[in-house]
């Protein structure tokens, strides 16, 4: 999905990324990204079939951070400073800890659809972050587009069926989906931000190895409790959500954030509730209807909407101190 730059010495930075100079760049990058990432709720769900919810959230999780120390070591990439140690942090906690284990144990009793359908806000609280952490101030025709976009992708994704209650009965798994939209949010804006100063594919494997010894922990606890013992299609799909969802996908995606604007760049996700949901029926034969694609089509020109908003001349400040 993306190439890993050449090695370079350990006294050379990291090339970093132009936010905002080629944005057809960005969104095309985010697109890629999405695309990996809409298989992740599909495969979840076969996988938990076999596969402890805590066992799937760690152990995917280890397997992309040795992945990730492959990676650092053969191109001998320069250690963060503590203040971008500090942000890793905060990536690791979103994206490589929450929301891997809260989708898991959520995907115990709620379809692949019933979760995209709650993720689908995703996008809208993404930008919500970016604003809050930087100076993009998108203007109010993308907010209006953001919402229409959100607003459709649950509504599309609420007229189908195997959902944990509906729309008006909340459950547990829909908190605990809620629970990693946020934490995804958080990890996506940060990292997006460290991907211009770290690189975009530096940044996620610093973020899982910071996370590794968490992980390895959690891995050995879980099989201690329980002996895996599933399916090959079952250790298949575990094996593209430690390869792909937790790190390739990522190459993708941080540098789509990177080049930016982040605002815009994080509305391309409109469209994974769609995609998630013709996975989920091609895999695991949930239901798939026309108001679903006519729904869908509804939520990608909102997603268009959105990105073609011209932000305000203002330009992307560094992040804080």
């Amino acid at each position: 999905m993306a190439v890993i730059p050449a090695a370079t010495s350990g006294a050379t930075s990291p090339s970093r990324v132009s936010p905002g100079r080629a944005p057809a760049a960005g969104l095309a990058w985010g697109l890629l990204g999405v695309l990996a990432f809409s298989f992740t709720l599909p495969l979840t769900r076969v996988a938990v079939e076999g596969l402890s919810p805590l066992f799937l959230g760690s152990a995917r999780a280890a397997v992309a951070a040795v992945l990730a120390a492959a990676c650092l070591a053969a191109t001998r990439q320069r250690s963060p400073s503590r203040r971008q140690w500090a942000r890793l942090t905060l990536v690791g906690a979103g994206v490589v800890l929450g929301f891997p284990f809260l989708t898991s144990y959520a995907l115990q009793t709620s379809s692949a659809g019933h979760g995209a359908m709650v993720i689908a806000v995703l996008p809208a609280a993404t930008a919500v972050l970016t604003v809050l952490r930087t100076r993009e101030r998108p203007r109010t025709a993308f907010w209006v587009a953001a919402g229409a976009g959100a607003v459709a992708a649950v509504g599309f994704a609420s007229v189908q069926p195997g959902g944990a209650g509906g729309l008006g009965v909340p459950q547990v798994s829909d908190l605990l989906l809620f629970g990693a939209v946020l934490a995804a949010a958080l990890g996506y804006a940060e990292g997006g931000l460290l991907a211009r100063e770290l690189g975009a594919w530096q940044t996620v494997c610093w973020a899982l190895l910071l996370c590794a010894p968490i992980t390895a922990t959690l891995t050995a606890v879980a099989v201690a409790q329980e002996t895996p013992h599933a399916s090959a299609t079952q250790w298949a799909s575990f094996a593209y959500l430690g390869a792909v969802s937790m790190f390739l996908a990522f190459f993708a995606w941080y540098r789509g954030l990177a080049i930016g604007p982040m605002a815009q760049v994080s509305q391309v996700q409109l469209v994974q509730p769609m995609l998630t949901f013709v996975w989920a029926a091609l895999l695991l034969g949930e239901q798939l209807t026309g108001a679903t694609l006519l729904g869908g089509a509804l939520v990608i020109a909102c997603a268009a909407g959105a990105v073609r908003v011209r932000l305000s001349s203002r330009p992307p400040a560094a992040p804080p101190a």
